[in-house]
């Protein structure tokens, strides 16, 4: 994806994108979204154990509400994919996929991500990224029942594109995307280093 000649990808067998913040950044505003999940706490008279968004998700299960928190985010996910914006590795990916026969190969790609599998889907569509992307291999928070940092949603991706994650490069512009790999054997590389490049 750099200047057509594929080096970044040349030692691996696939590749996994995060989606927000990685290829496309989400119209979606953290802070009211942490709200409307406290509201779902406050709902049923539940003490809620932080006011941190992804903690709040964590701690759903225990307080038997999983469902109504996912939604109560995707409520949000969904509109802001479909007015997310592409961002410059969404659009190195798009062209390395475009109709160029000199263009090297891209290999098999996915998703990881921390959003909901349905505001994947919308952001992928509307970027038009959909040639780009394996479709079996989108892979969000409520895909496999867990989500980065635990491996298990990064691994499923790998699995669905038909890789062994020693033979794949998972992408990503956060911490937790780096946690992810690391605890799932899977190399890592940071956006920005991909743009630098």
């Amino acid at each position: 994806m750099t200047d057509g000649d594929g080096s970044q990808f040349a030692a691996y067998d696939a590749v996994v994108y995060d989606l927000d913040g990685t290829l496309i950044e989400l119209a979606v505003d953290w802070d009211a979204v942490a709200d409307a999940v406290l509201d779902v706490y406050a709902e049923r008279a539940l003490i809620p154990p932080t006011e941190e968004l992804w903690g709040l998700l964590g701690a759903a299960d225990e307080y038997g509400i999983r469902p109504e928190v996912e939604e109560a985010i995707a409520l949000h996910e969904r509109p802001g994919a479909r007015e997310s914006t592409r961002l410059p590795l969404g659009d190195r990916l798009a062209a390395a996929t475009a109709d160029d026969e000199s263009a090297d190969p891209h290999p098999p790609a996915g998703v990881c991500s921390l959003n909901c599998e349905d505001a994947c889907r919308i952001a992928v569509e509307t970027h038009g990224l959909g040639d780009a992307l394996v479709s079996g291999a989108i892979v969000g928070r409520d895909t496999v029942g867990s989500h980065k940092p635990d491996p298990a949603s990064l691994l499923a991706a790998i699995n669905r594109l038909g890789e062994a994650p020693e033979d794949t490069l998972f992408v990503g512009d956060s911490q937790s995307d780096a946690v992810t790999a690391e605890r799932g054997g899977v190399d890592f590389a940071w956006v920005s280093e991909l743009l630098a490049e």
